[in-house]
Order: structure tokens, then sequence, then C-alpha cells
């Protein structure tokens, strides 16, 4: 349940940025589309900082040996940091060349770059936010990254409120508000990973081999990820060719499945966190049952969404946008994406239980075949553009694409290849 509260905290920043942009126009609200996209796929693909994190420090301290967790979580700050400073000074000069790839108009790629240059000062401490929860979810704590979670959001609420509409900075103010948020949460993991280094005697200089190895270990993660990133791009540049409107609907659309999917992660955490734990202590008749409970309760929680998301349909459009045809687009697709949740939460937790178990290999392999599975359908939407185009490209994403998951990961969770066990995962 921890997990849960900060995880959904997460996704209301981007929900929180949706819906005050939102009622600045269409133009602010596409522009926003395209730059979180590409901030969600800088973040998403650097995920593998606390999807590496988790089960490498679960799996030690399964195996009785906290100061070499607490060592691990150190070691996956500094490569955080690095990560994060890099990209700084590469993203910079290249924001109008990315921008440009999705072929907006010139309004809407103006307002994309204003929001995604200002947002750039905030990825290093974003990473460091990512990479500490790792830490402490490995460690089993789940309730301060809740605390750090809410109070972050609460912090960016205020200061998007202020700088949108009282300063009067539009888009620019809501990322504004979100870099100060970020470094303030990261200010606050920072200090408390140097307390349990000092508490432990843990060292706090960067290690260059645990940094190597943290490296090395995310690299199957991060590929994993990039199908994943390059799923969602692809969808984001069909829309565009759809136009204005069905692009900023399309925006809402993804914001509300991530504010979802974020939902049920909190499964597939808690997955990462007690799958690692058990194979780190060999117990492996605990990490099948555990394994059975999390799907169970992915399919009956994805259930439960879906009829949320069903409920909320014809009434969820005015909270984001004024326009009226956005507002009408958005009731069909919501009404499919109810249909996908359970599928989806099947999905998020097999994925959660196969990164606890380090099973990376597989999950980097199956993700590009997953890919490479949901392109036609892409292709097709993107030259036949039939009538409610918009509803037929989230049925191609909720059951084309999620389904091909649901099947690759399925297949390898009956199995018995991803499970094994020891303080680290020598295959």
């Amino acid at each position: 349940m921890p997990a849960f509260g900060a995880l959904v905290a997460e996704p209301l920043f981007l929900l929180t940025d949706t819906a005050l942009i939102g009622h600045l126009g269409d133009v602010p609200l596409a522009g926003l589309g395209i730059a979180g996209a590409i901030l969600q796929t800088v973040i998403g693909l650097l995920v593998f900082l606390a999807y590496s994190t988790t089960p490498a420090v679960a799996r030690k301290l399964g195996a009785g040996d906290h100061t070499g967790a607490i060592r691990a979580g150190i070691d996956g700050l500094w490569l955080a940091l690095l990560i994060g400073v890099t990209l700084i000074f590469v993203g910079l000069p290249t924001t109008g060349w990315l921008i440009g790839l999705f072929g907006a108009t010139p309004e809407v790629a103006d307002a994309a770059e204003t929001y995604l240059h200002a947002s750039l000062w905030g990825i290093p401490a974003m990473l460091l936010v990512i990479a500490a929860t790792g830490l402490l979810r490995g460690l089993q704590d789940t309730k301060t990254p809740l605390v750090v979670a809410v109070s972050g959001f609460a912090l960016n609420a205020g200061l998007n409120v202020v700088f949108i509409y009282g300063f009067g900075w539009g888009i620019a103010g809501s990322a504004i508000g979100t870099v100060v948020a970020q470094w303030a949460m990261a200010t606050v993991y920072l200090v408390m990973a140097v307390r349990a280094a000092r508490a432990t005697g843990a060292p706090l200089r960067p290690g260059l081999a645990g940094v190597r190895r943290a490296a090395r270990a995310g690299g199957w993660l991060l590929a994993r990820t990039a199908s994943l990133r390059a799923a969602m791009l692809a969808t984001v540049f069909v829309a565009t060719g759809f136009g204005v409107t069905e692009l900023a609907t399309l925006q809402i659309a993804m914001t509300i499945f991530f504010t979802l999917a974020f939902i049920l992660d909190a499964l597939a955490i808690a997955g990462q966190a007690l799958i690692g734990h058990g194979l780190g202590a060999s117990q492996v008749t605990r990490v099948a049952e555990i394994t059975r409970r999390l799907i169970l309760h992915g399919l009956v929680s994805g259930a439960i969404l879906g009829i949320l998301v069903a409920a909320i349909a014809p009434f969820a459009g005015p909270i984001f946008t004024s326009n009226f045809d956005a507002q009408s687009a958005l009731v069909p697709v919501l009404l499919v994406m109810s249909l996908g949740v359970p599928l989806a939460g099947y999905v998020f937790v097999l994925d959660g239980v196969l990164i606890g178990a380090g099973d990376a290999r597989y999950l980097a392999m199956t993700g590009a075949l997953n890919f490479l599975m949901y392109l036609p359908l892409l292709a097709w939407l993107y030259t036949a553009r039939p009538e409610n185009s918009l509803t037929w490209l989230w049925v191609a994403f909720g059951f084309g694409y999620i389904g091909a998951r649901a099947l690759t990961l399925g297949i390898r969770a009956r199995g018995t290849r991803w499970i094994v066990t020891g303080a680290t995962r020598s295959t």
C-alpha cells in the first residue's frame, strides 16, 4: 500500500501539468504532449536505476549483507548523477531537433521546446530520486518514498499554480515548478542516503567497480525499456498525423493510462522487492507463492480500475481541456481503455516479478519482439486513417501491444528458468 501511494503521487506531477496547461489552450497542451513524450522516454529509459538497484539491494539484504546492500544503492546514486549531468549537456543543444522529428506545427513545436528546455535542469534530480527510491525499496522500505513523493507533489502543484497563472509564465512556469520540486525531493533522499551509509559503515565515495556493475546490470533493462518507449513514441507519432486536437486528446488519454500504470506498478514494485529478497534467501517456495498472489491481485485490481475508468469517461474531458471536440473524442478512447486495464494489470505484475528475479535479458529480447508485432498495426492506422482513428489507435495499443507483452511474459512465468537463487544473479 505505501508503494501504491508513492507511485500514484509520481504521475500526479504530469496530471497537474496537463490539467493546468490544458486550460491555456490546445497548442500548449499539444506541446506538452510532445515534450512529455520525450521526457517520459528519457526517464523511462533510465528507470533501470531503480529497477536494477531494487533487486540487487534486496538480494544482498536477503543474504544478510546489509552493508553491501547500502553500498549497491550508493553506487546507483553516483551513476544517476553522472548520467543526469551528461543529459543536460547533450539535451540543451538538441531539443529543437528532437521536437522537429514529430512534425508538429510551428506553434506546437515552440510550446514543446519551451517546456522541454526548462525541464532538462530537473533530470539529474529526477534520476537521483529514482535511484534512491530503488535503494529504499530494496531495503523493504516503501513508506519513506510515499512521504517524499506526496510532499513533492504538493510542492509541485502549488508552485505550478503560482508560476503559470500568478506570474503569467504559461507552459514555462509549469516546467520550472516541477524542476524545483524535483530538486527538493532529491535533496531529501541524498541526506537519507548519507545517514544510512554512515550508520552501516558503507563508503560514500564512488566505487568505480560498483558503478560499472550497476551500469552493466542496467544494460538489459535499458534495452527492455527502450522497446517500451519506442512503442509510446510511435503511438504519439501516428496521433500527430491525425491533427492537433487528436494529439491533445491522446496526451490526456496517455496521462490517465500512465496514472493507472503507476497504480498497478505498486504490485510490480512489491514483486521486485519481495522476489529479490526471497531469491537472495533461497526461498523458492515463497517466491512461487508471491508470484501467484501478485498475478491474482493484478487481474482483480485491473478489473476494478477498468470499472472506474468507464464510470468517469463521460466526465473526464472538461477537467483537462476546454475544447469540446477533444472532450468528445476522449470518451470512446477511455471506454476502450477500461476494457484493457485488467490485461495491463497482468502484464505489469509479471514484468515486476521478472525484474525482481534479475531476468532482464529475456525482458529485453522479448521487448523488441513485442514492438515489432505492434508496428504493422500502427502502419495500417497511419496510412488508412479510419473513422474514429484515435479510438482505433488505442485499440491497437491497449490490446495489440499490451496483448503481445502478456503473451511473452506469461510464457516465461510458466517455466522455472527465471528462478535463480543467491546473493547475486550469475545467469
